[in-house]
């Protein structure tokens, strides 16, 4: 019976390897060995280098394509704030004061009493291209501009998608109509109001170049070979770029099929038989506009197949040198291989501080000394991941701590204002002196943490600018349990947002007699903080919800809550909570426990 062809061949193989010497078949066992360590280390090193170097270039290529998203929002905002300064000035309040009487015979003192607004504005935003403000009783814009004749804005399509988006709205590029020369702009459209007028049908029309909104963007690009564009949540395109010319992206369905409702995200997308790593962000200021980056995967990924190519060498030359000398340094060479296998195996068991020694100088020791870098990278790169997302924690507590309503400064600045053209210096002094402390207590010297003192005194300060805002709408008391739990340390900023949760939400439809408590006490070796208030009351189960999901637009209010959440958790973990109630007769009452801390600690890792 013959034996199958590989049989045959195998049992030629035995019959070789049996005839030669014991010192050859050593040899030969020893180079096929160099040849498996060899292959699992340099295999093993590329894939960990391959893997580490593609989750860094899609890290990075996606915080690039974040930040280019903060300045084309940081733009859109600047060209919005634009807009409000003109509103707040003198010369739209006089302005508007004619509209709302119809009175045109001093349309040109208004012409020429906005001309100093708008050099402003258009220095302080250079992209700003032109700016229209229609009203009733005439145009107003710009003397070195030059209006185009005929083209009114209330006979426009403009001016009717005005009516129908009262807060305003981007327009995507287009040829600019209201001004001569025929260039491409995007146009911010929203209604002129004064808290004093109202249905003036005041319409302000801002044109923003697009070429050099796209020239800024352009310049964070990281390569040349990096494209951006932006399209709306219907493919079409916002801006005029090369890219969407190229490729018409409304008629690419896989494409919009792979966007997300995320706010950013990448996905892979083959164009014109090329491979690329698309990556978006959805525009925080305009939520229909999406920022795309497109780069060639293998632009993206050409420093790993250096890496292939360095470790495929690098395999290849110690196979030869493998080869070449096993013949006279086996005996040399197998303790050190011995040894080094020991190691690896140490290395597998989680012992990542061993290291291979030796005082030759050969290629075996050269592995291991390869053995060795190879550890102290990966030790290396395990403690960056370590020490950055200690950074991320931390820098999430700040950001958490950070949070401040715009709202309650203006009012404070207004009132302040206020009260001083009336004459009521005094109140003014103390409303000064009471934000003056509340800053400092609330900066603390770039602290993370304040004594109860100073955080019941951050809040008292709170309480008496609120209620000088607001005359007679509430009264602050407060109860402490125990004098010595003043010394204890707690998280900056951690009880003033719940005051101002009280005043805002819960005094919303009150105008007087509201009453704010606020009590600490000792509670089984934990800081008990007790708030309590006679508004409006809460849903708890609807506030729940808004705090796990505190960005969306309808959660707003359930924002400072989950801020506190948070902070505690990210402090202390599961030693603090944080429990909500809704009082039957009438108002909320929210309740802290913290553990009681005599100096300032790290955060809860």
């Amino acid at each position: 019976m013959k034996l199958p062809s590989a049989r045959r061949i195998w049992a030629s193989w035995l019959t070789l390897y049996y005839g030669i010497s014991f010192k050859r078949r050593i040899n030969v066992a020893f180079s096929l060995l160099i040849a498996l360590a060899v292959g699992v280390v340099g295999t093993s090193s590329y894939y960990i280098a391959a893997q580490e170097l593609q989750r860094n270039a899609f890290a990075s290529s996606q915080e690039t394509m974040n930040k280019t998203r903060q300045i084309l929002d940081d733009k859109l905002y600047s060209v919005s704030k634009a807009v409000r300064s003109i509103m707040f000035s003198d010369a739209f309040n006089l302005l508007m004061q004619d509209v709302q009487s119809n009175n045109i015979a001093d349309y040109y003192v208004h012409l020429s009493e906005l001309q100093y607004v708008f050099s402003q504005v258009t220095f302080n935003e250079p992209l700003i291209e032109s700016i229209l403000i229609a009203t009733p009783i005439g145009d107003f814009y710009p003397v070195w501009q030059r209006r185009a004749p005929n083209q009114s804005f209330y006979e426009s399509n403009l001016y009717y998608l005005a009516k129908e988006n009262y807060g305003g709205f981007w327009l995507s590029g287009h040829t600019d109509v209201f001004f001569t020369g025929e260039r491409r702009v995007l146009s911010f459209v929203t209604k002129g109001t004064q808290d004093s007028f109202s249905n003036t049908n005041v319409y302000f029309i801002v044109n923003v170049s697009e070429s050099g909104l796209i020239g800024i963007i352009n310049q964070h690009s990281p390569h040349n070979d990096y494209n951006y564009f932006i399209i709306d949540s219907d493919g079409e395109e916002v801006m005029r770029t090369s890219w969407p010319i190229r490729h018409s992206l409304r008629k690419d369905e896989a494409f919009l099929g792979s966007i997300s409702a995320k706010e950013s995200s990448y996905f892979f997308h083959t164009f014109d038989d090329t491979e690329y790593l698309v990556n978006y962000a959805r525009s925080i200021i305009e939520k229909n506009w999406l920022l795309f980056g497109i780069q060639s995967k293998d632009k993206l990924l050409e420093q790993m197949k250096a890496v292939q190519r360095a470790t495929g060498i690098i395999m290849l030359l110690f196979l030869i040198a493998a080869w070449l000398l096993s013949n006279k340094l086996t005996r040399v060479l197998l303790q050190p291989l011995y040894r080094l296998q020991r190691l690896m195996r140490e290395v597998e068991d989680n012992r990542l501080s061993v290291r291979f020694e030796s005082k030759s100088q050969d290629e075996v020791a050269q592995v291991g000394f390869q053995f060795n870098r190879m550890l102290d990278e990966i030790t290396r790169l395990i403690q960056d991941v370590k020490a950055g997302e200690a950074g991320k924690r931390e820098a999430e507590m700040r950001a958490l701590t950070a949070q401040m309503e715009p709202h309650f400064l203006y009012n404070t600045l207004n009132t302040i204002y206020c009260k001083s053209e009336m004459g009521e210096n005094e109140e003014a002094s103390k409303m000064i002196m009471a934000l003056s402390q509340m800053f400092q207590l609330g900066l603390s010297g770039g602290k993370d943490w304040n004594t109860l003192e100073d955080e019941l005194l951050h809040v008292e300060q709170y309480c008496t600018i609120q209620n000088m805002c607001y005359e007679r709408l509430f009264t602050y008391s407060k109860m402490i349990g125990d004098p010595e739990l003043l010394t204890y340390y707690v998280p900056k900023i951690l009880l003033q947002p719940l005051v101002e949760n009280s005043i805002q939400h819960g005094f919303r439809d009150r105008g007087s007699g509201g009453q704010i408590r606020l009590e600490v006490r000792h509670d089984e070796g934990k800081l008990h903080i007790l708030i309590e208030d006679n508004g409006a009351g809460m849903d708890v189960e609807q506030v729940r919800e808004r705090m796990k999901r505190p960005g969306h637009a309808a959660s707003r209010k359930g924002f400072a809550l989950y801020s506190i959440a948070n902070r505690l958790n990210l402090y202390y973990g599961d030693e603090a909570r944080l429990e909500l109630f809704s009082l039957a007769e009438g108002g909320a009452r929210i309740e802290l426990w913290i553990p009681m801390r005599r100096g300032e600690v790290q955060w809860h890792g």
